[in-house]
């Protein structure tokens, strides 16, 4: 995608061939900056504060973090001793998990003298794979808009409401819940994005909001109450989210207020659809509520706001009085009942365990 007309991903390894550098996502919408990963504990606390995100791009940043490691030992107790390291920075996210196991396989087969260059070829792997798969998600769901705008009046756009991030700044590149959306207006066809500001990071209104305007997408940011008055009205046409986990069965965990959108869209007849790629179901769960380990987050992601002040500076500030408990659930679980479909790379299928094993036998 692209930032002030340049092409980027969102992590890249350096010209030295061994660091790698992400976008510091913990800066925008403020001001754009690169940080630098030298080692397998830069890649771990990257991917805990948040300066990486999204389930694809934690996986991809895990997958680095490992070549990281080999880079500097590539014992065998060293390549253990990093994918521990890696696997405890997010519970949710079954991205992680997936990519901390591919990386342990591969490296696994390798001696030591060959893991340092095998740990890099494979996480660019996964990195190119990534960007394929979101790809097709995008060509996938394309038809979902395209069937919308067609039964709406001439200039009319398709209203499309998304909550959190789920665009190329969650991925490697392209998106998820935004691949269809990018496509659609590279293409031509009218859409404009309701953007949930989605509290308590705010990640709608500084990333979502961030990467549409940049590469031009109509978009209204809006705060996360607003989805239902709005459905109500008849404005939006069409919900798309990503998810952080999905079971065998397709229940759908997301960003936190993601079941109160789905409930709405239920309630008022708009369709919810959901867009993920494959290493984000986790096969071996079937009751999202009951089984997904739900992270909770410090309280001062509620408790504080940052900002820009009006001479220009970003500055921190308190919004709860001084005293008052804070809980910070991070996700919630959407049911598969709540859900009109799944938009995958290999199609698009009802959320359920058998349309999902439809679309992917080999993975039951």
């Amino acid at each position: 995608m692209k930032i002030d007309g340049k092409s980027m991903r969102t992590i890249w390894v350096a010209e030295d061939g061994r660091t790698v550098e992400v976008i510091d996502q913990t800066r925008l919408p403020f001001e754009f900056g690169v940080l630098q990963l030298r080692s397998v504990e830069d890649a771990a606390v990257a991917i805990e504060r948040m300066v990486v995100r999204g389930a694809p791009l934690i996986g991809a940043t895990a997958a680095y973090g490992v070549a990281l490691a080999m880079a500097d030992d590539p014992s065998t107790g060293n390549l253990a001793a990093a994918c521990e390291r890696l696997i405890g920075t997010r519970p949710t996210a079954v991205n992680l998990r997936w990519a901390i196991d591919r990386m342990r396989m591969h490296l696994g087969n390798c001696s030591p003298e060959e893991r340092g260059k095998a740990a890099y070829a494979r996480a660019g792997e996964i990195c190119n794979e990534d960007v394929e798969i979101n790809a097709s998600i995008g060509r996938n769901g394309l038809g979902i808009i395209r069937g919308i705008a067609a039964e709406k009046a001439q200039g009319e756009p398709v209203n499309i409401l998304t909550h959190c991030n789920a665009g190329w700044l969650a991925t490697v590149d392209w998106g998820t819940a935004t691949s269809p959306v990018y496509m659609a207006h590279d293409e031509g066809t009218k859409v404009h994005v309701w953007v949930d500001e989605t509290r308590p990071r705010n990640q709608g209104a500084s990333l979502t909001a961030y990467e549409l305007g940049h590469h031009g997408v109509p978009h209204t940011v809006i705060p996360d109450n607003t989805g239902g008055h709005l459905m109500q009205h008849g404005k939006v046409d069409l919900v798309i989210t990503g998810t952080d986990r999905t079971t065998a069965s397709g229940d759908v965990c997301n960003k936190i207020g993601t079941y109160l959108k789905a409930l709405a869209a239920k309630d008022n007849g708009v369709p919810f659809y959901v867009a993920l790629p494959s290493p984000t179901i986790d096969f071996t769960l079937f009751d999202g509520v009951a089984e997904i380990p739900i992270e909770q987050r410090s309280g001062d992601e509620v408790a504080k706001m940052t900002g820009v002040s009006e001479d220009g500076s970003i500055q921190t500030v308190n919004i709860v009085s001084k005293g008052s408990p804070v809980a910070n659930y991070a996700f919630d679980v959407t049911p598969a009942r709540l859900v009109s479909g799944l938009i995958t790379e290999a199609g698009i299928c009802e959320a359920s365990q058998a349309g999902i094993a439809a679309l992917f036998p080999d993975r039951q």
